[in-house]
This record gives structure tokens, C-alpha cells and sequence, in this order.
């Protein structure tokens, strides 16, 4: 059900990717996050096309973080914040992280593979049903995303969408 992967350039790290559909309690799941009783990222899947765009941010957000080179104050929201194709922090924390209306939620944890993390423990604060990670597609907005990312027609003729979602996560820091 969920999805774990090492971090080629960091392999000492983690990254495991968890996905729920018809949550119920996405508002204390939120506040769970903010007061740091879920060390995770609380990401908004509609926006997400697949776990490699998960993967991608999460990487980025390791090498910041290794490097001190991090724009906001955690890991897990430096995750959000790379999702996002513009630099404005609390907008990409409003489209990209959970909002109290939101009925599904894609859980990103990072961790040291020297500590111990308990998957259960995040699971069991779920009140939703756990979805395989691959199914992320169900629950994407395509719309709201080419429109978020203005992808143009001509450009999915050469690439994929998670190509052109991919290479602006990439490519945002670059001026």
C-alpha cells in the first residue's frame, strides 16, 4: 500500500509515501502537522500526476536540507515548497498542503535509516481508507495542474505531463 525508496544521492535516507482516499479528519490532521505530532509532509494529491513528483521534491528537499541551504523552517515543508512552480512559501503551502475541507491526503515521510519510524502509528491517525500509492492518478485534477504549471498543448505533444511538472519543480530556483 504504501511506497518506499532510497534517495540515490542520499541512500542513508528513506522516502516513504503513503496515499488516502475519503479522509474525514483532514483538519486534525493538519493541526497534527503543524504542532509536529506527524513528521511528515500533508500534501494535497489532486495536484500530484505521480509518486515521482513526490520523489522529486522530497529529494531536493534532503540536499537543502544537508546543505543548509533550506528556504523554510523544516524539512516536510521545504517538500511542499518544492512541489510548487512559483517561490511564494505560503502559496505553495495553499495549493500544495492539506486544507481542512480536503477528503484525501498523500503522507511524505523522510527519514534516517539510523532511526526507527512507525508507519502504523501515522496510519492508525488516518480516518480514511489507504489507497497503493499508484493510484495517485484517480485523484488528480489534470486541469487544475496545466493550468498551475501552464502547460501548453504543444508542449504535451513532445513530453509528458509529469515531464512538464517535473522540469518547472526543477528549473524554479534558476534565474
Amino acid at each position: 500500500m504504501h511506497l518506499t525508496q532510497d534517495l540515490e544521492l542520499f541512500p542513508e535516507y528513506t522516502v516513504i509515501q503513503l496515499l488516502f482516499k475519503d479522509v474525514k479528519n483532514a483538519t486534525e490532521l493538519r493541526k497534527m502537522a503543524v504542532n509536529g505530532e506527524i513528521k511528515g509532509a500533508l500534501i494535497n494529491p489532486s495536484l500530484v500526476v505521480d509518486a515521482f513528483q513526490i520523489l522529486v521534491a522530497a529529494n531536493k528537499a534532503v540536499h537543502l536540507h544537508k546543505n543548509g541551504k533550506m528556504k523554510t523552517r523544516s524539512l516536510y515543508s521545504e517538500i511542499i515548497y518544492n512541489l510548487s512552480p512559483t517561490n511564494n512559501i505560503s502559496e505553495a503551502f495553499k495549493r500544495f498542503g492539506i486544507s481542512d475541507s480536503d477528503s484525501a491526503v498523500h503522507i511524505v515521510l523522510v527519514h534516517n535509516k539510523d532511526e526507527t519510524l512507525s508507519i502504523d502509528n501515522i496510519i492508525s491517525k488516518v480516518d480514511g481508507q489507504q489507497i497503493a500509492v499508484d493510484r495517485v492518478s484517480d485523484l488528480t485534477d489534470v486541469a487544475k495542474i496545466k493550468k498551475l504549471y501552464k502547460v501548453a498543448p504543444q508542449e504535451e505533444k513532445c513530453g509528458s505531463l509529469l515531464d512538464a511538472v517535473v522540469c518547472r519543480m526543477a528549473t524554479k530556483d534558476v534565474a
